[in-house]
């Protein structure tokens, strides 16, 4: 089984959304690995700010089959595939790493370049497995997070109840 970590975010019904998408990927994974949860501005577009945070999953699928169930767990949600790729979004869910895997797989980019240029993605990724290596760098997650340049995006944690718990759980 592989380890998997994934991205969510949500500006639209941002609670709701990744509140459901926790309860679609428990009841296909069980087992989740989560980070907190952290407001953050739009990056790229004028519009309401993200909720954001990094799920740990194990899963012996491919990483088609694994795009298969997220994309269908994000059209479950109201994913507008229509839309501007810099926009609104009712849930985005990525796959960031598979293990240490590096390369494409099912047309998938790993890992995905998105955790260290995005604070969103790199510092829930960095709560979650600070000690987990980049599978490219070599170095861990906190050590980017400690370089990474931090007045580049806004962030900050916000309280986020799932299943009746605050995460991460």
């Amino acid at each position: 089984m592989a380890l998997i970590y994934l991205s969510l975010g949500s500006n639209i019904d941002r609670h709701i959304r990744i509140g459901a998408a926790l309860d679609a990927l428990h009841a296909e994974f069980r087992e989740l690995l989560l980070s907190p949860v952290y407001e953050s501005d739009s990056v790229g577009f004028e519009g309401d700010n993200f909720y954001n945070l990094v799920v740990g999953i194990h899963s012996d699928k491919s990483v088609g089959e694994l795009s298969l169930i997220l994309k269908a767990i994000e059209n479950d949600n109201g994913r507008d595939r229509t839309a501007a790729r810099f926009g609104p979004r009712s849930l985005d869910i990525d796959i960031l790493t598979v293990d240490a895997i590096c390369g494409h797989r099912d047309g998938i980019e790993l890992p995905r370049d998105e955790i260290l240029k995005n604070a969103f993605v790199l510092l829930p990724m960095a709560d979650l497995a600070p000690q987990a290596l980049h599978p490219k760098t070599g170095k861990s997650y906190a050590e980017h997070w400690q370089h990474y340049d931090k007045s580049k995006q806004n962030l900050w944690s916000v309280e986020f109840i799932w299943q009746g718990r605050r995460l991460p759980v």
